[in-house]
């Protein structure tokens, strides 16, 4: 049986995303601008490697993102750079789009580490850095602050915790969170993306890939796991693994070891 304290914490949390007051657009001064473009060249490898032109764009695609979700913190109270960063894991995978809009969210909510399955992040049995939420928690996004900073930083590796969910988010919106982004991927690369899929979990339990592990969870956690390896360390995923490079270009209408969007 659930602790009636975590059943209460758990009734706040649902109280606190249903009655929150929607927040006020507020205008970009040319201040807050160079501000955040210096920003973004200190933290963001993929921002750095842009053309200046697709700079521009990418950083339009930024302010818009923030224009209809929230960026909330629980425990914490997030600063302009998290906001960019949060902003950055959601563009970086739809860049290859032109414009993309989060149907299915309306805020991102940063806990200070890891929590668990009722949302604490106090006490034992905290091992998520990162979730899309549901039932109550629908349209919402919680992550944890510290694995945001992680995934940013020059020791992430092929790691990023944000792109990771919102991958899981590009997936779920054909309808099913199933690892077949069917509104996204070519239709002639269905089927041999679901025997990729299953050949690599194959090589991943006998110890023969170096995609993280917690891609055999399923199809939708090998989608999200193996976009991370993409957009974070793309010239050796490509090396490695040219066939899930080629379909994720061809899904993503991205290649990063060339940089240029398809």
């Amino acid at each position: 049986m659930i602790p009636y304290i975590i059943l209460a914490a758990a009734f706040l949390v649902a109280l606190y995303f249903i009655f929150r007051k929607p927040k006020a657009k507020q205008p970009v001064d040319a201040a807050t601008v160079a501000s955040d473009r210096q920003l973004l060249l200190e933290h963001v490898a993929y921002y750095q490697k842009l053309e200046p032109d697709a700079r521009l764009k990418f950083e339009a695609l930024l302010q818009d993102f923030l224009s209809y979700v929230r960026i909330e913190g629980v425990g914490l109270t997030p600063d302009p750079l998290d906001r960019l960063l949060v902003a950055c894991s959601a563009i970086i995978p739809v860049f290859g789009f032109g414009h993309w809009k989060y149907q299915n969210l309306s805020s991102v909510v940063l806990y200070p580490d890891t929590f668990n399955q009722e949302f604490q992040f106090e006490g034992g049995e905290r091992n998520i850095l990162g979730m899309v939420g549901t039932g109550y928690m629908n349209g919402q996004m919680v992550l944890s602050h510290s694995a945001l900073l992680q995934g940013f930083s020059v020791s992430a590796g092929k790691e990023n915790t944000a792109i990771h969910e919102f991958v899981h988010l590009l997936d779920k919106s054909d309808g099913a969170t199933d690892g077949i982004p069917e509104n996204l991927m070519p239709h002639q690369y269905i089927i041999p993306w679901v025997k990729m899929i299953h050949q690599e979990i194959s090589k991943i339990e006998h110890g023969h890939s170096d995609i993280n592990p917690y891609a055999v969870t399923n199809e939708a956690e090998f989608f999200a796991v193996v976009s991370e390896y993409f957009f974070e360390k793309p010239d050796q995923f490509k090396e490695k693994h040219p066939e899930l490079y080629q379909i994720l270009a061809e899904t993503f209408l991205q290649d990063p070891v060339k940089k240029e969007v398809l």
